[in-house]
């Protein structure tokens, strides 16, 4: 490593989550010439579970930013490098695109991609196959290879560098296709997807024209004026107006990963929903008395403390409920703990982070963690880590005016319990038609390993909990 390699250091685009492979950068708080230290946050990224923040891990000044905010960006990528001595002097590493716009021109890419001995990284495809698989280049005059520092007479030998591989890769876009002979994700830098979202244009349908099946600018006009004379059609007036009344948004990021893993549930795990009513009146009395308790001041009590509450005392008497699925070994794994999933909607999309051990915490305790849970999801600050292996979910619709409804397994659990709204209706109580807070719980549960017997028992136990709320005593 030379002098300047370590003077210019990198931070590249860590794994925040459980093997995730890419993250979109939401916003820089740095910029070219700000001081940082280590641990600082630089950016905030959004990756298929959660928004998270990014410290970095060394004191410099930055030197360059990488990519534009919006970018969606490979893990192990460099976003930013920071002169770690910026009183050396004004040595600098060579040549780098422009802060948040890499460059476009094949010159600016050939000397890194040289140094390194490997073909420079496109965003969204990786080191890997690209650095082994790429079309060898001819041999580039001596000064190509030299130091990292530019010197004065560099700039020469590279200028017809560019000129020989252009006719190669021009006639055979083949490294856009994959082993079936469909296009593979194209190839294009980020100044071009973002200049192909700025005007609509769909990458997968444009045809590369630059080396190695890179998609450039000129192709992606060429496909917008292409567009352009088919709506000057007149076939194509009628949809003008359709389109001045429908909004389209890309699916990245938590909403994606939430649908793919919607999808994937509900098409391999059978799911079987029971629905029960039950009066839950002294429910209701107990949340009113429990927010005068001084043992309960300042924290959140609702009425889904207890259902939470309820739920769990259910689960210790019927512990089978709380299980796996463990479909590669073909095994149920039992599980002796409780991390209590909670439905959040974000902005963001809707997302399930548990609190651990749930079934270990006191009534205050519970009231505490999930008074956190719910206020970390509403400000976008939920982690991965706090996403990760929940056991049970409880969804309260309830507080959005619904009944009941048939919720979704989240992956890799085998119950999710389905809050609704507490109304007053006429019941039935000690002989007598009388107006009391009823509600209405509805149970999914993975029919491979809970049988409707199980999942009957566990929903009855709630039942009873929150129709005669001491139970949480005499069942404990």
């Amino acid at each position: 490593m030379t002098a300047v390699e370590q003077r210019f250091r990198e931070f590249k685009m860590p794994d925040v989550g459980e093997g995730l492979t890419e993250a979109e950068i939401l916003k820089w708080f740095v910029a070219p010439g700000d001081t940082v230290t280590d641990g600082q946050v630089v950016c905030e990224v959004e990756t298929a579970k959660a928004a998270v923040e990014l410290p970095i891990p060394f004191d410099g000044v930055v030197h360059e930013v990488r990519f534009d905010e919006g970018t969606t960006v490979d893990v192990g990528t460099p976003i930013i490098s920071v002169d770690t001595d910026p009183g050396a002097g004004e040595a600098a590493p060579q040549a780098a695109p422009a802060a948040g716009k890499p460059a476009e021109e094949p010159a600016a890419e050939a000397e890194p991609a040289e140094k390194e001995g490997r073909q420079a990284n496109l965003v969204g495809y990786g080191a890997a196959p690209a650095s082994t698989k790429r079309r060898p280049r001819k041999p580039l005059p001596g000064p190509q290879r030299s130091a990292p520092a530019p010197s004065a007479g560099a700039p020469a030998p590279q200028e017809p560098a560019p000129a020989p591989a252009r006719p190669e890769a021009a006639p055979s876009p083949s490294p856009a296709l994959n082993g079936s002979g469909r296009p593979a994700r194209p190839l294009a830098k980020p100044p071009v997807r973002k200049l192909a979202k700025d005007l609509g244009i769909d990458l997968e349908a444009v045809t590369p024209s630059g080396p190695d099946g890179i998609i450039t600018r000129e192709d992606v006009h060429a496909a917008a004026e292409a567009v352009q004379t088919a709506r000057e059609t007149p076939v194509a007036a009628p949809s003008r107006a359709v389109e001045g009344r429908e909004r389209r948004v890309p699916v990245k990021g938590v909403r994606k990963a939430t649908a793919q893993a919607m999808v994937n549930s509900a098409f391999t795990a059978p799911h079987v929903t029971e629905f029960v009513t039950v009066d839950v009146t002294r429910t209701m009395k107990l949340v009113a008395d429990l927010k005068q308790d001084p043992a309960m001041a300042g924290l959140r009590v609702n009425p889904l403390l207890l259902v939470a509450k309820a739920l769990l005392v259910a689960i210790r008497r019927n512990p089978d409920v709380n299980a796996t699925w463990d479909e590669d070994n073909q095994e149920i794994v039992y599980k002796d703990y409780v991390n209590l999933g909670i439905a959040a909607a974000t902005p963001r999309g809707l997302i399930v982070p548990n609190i651990k051990d749930a079934h270990a915490k006191t009534l205050p305790e519970l009231a505490s963690a999930l008074g956190e849970l719910v206020t970390t999801a509403r400000e976008g600050k939920t982690t991965p880590a706090e996403m990760s292996g929940g056991t049970v979910t409880i969804t309260n619709v309830g507080v959005f005016g619904i009944d009941a409804g048939t919720p979704i397994l989240n992956p890799g659990e085998s119950a999710i319990l389905a809050f609704g709204a507490v109304k007053l209706q006429p019941w039935v109580h000690k002989g007598e038609v009388k107006p009391r807070q009823v509600t209405t719980l509805a149970l999914s549960f993975d029919h491979r390993l809970v049988d409707g017997e199980l999942g009957s028992k566990v929903l009855a136990d709630v039942a009873a909990v929150l129709e005669r709320p001491k139970r949480l005593i005499t069942w404990a």
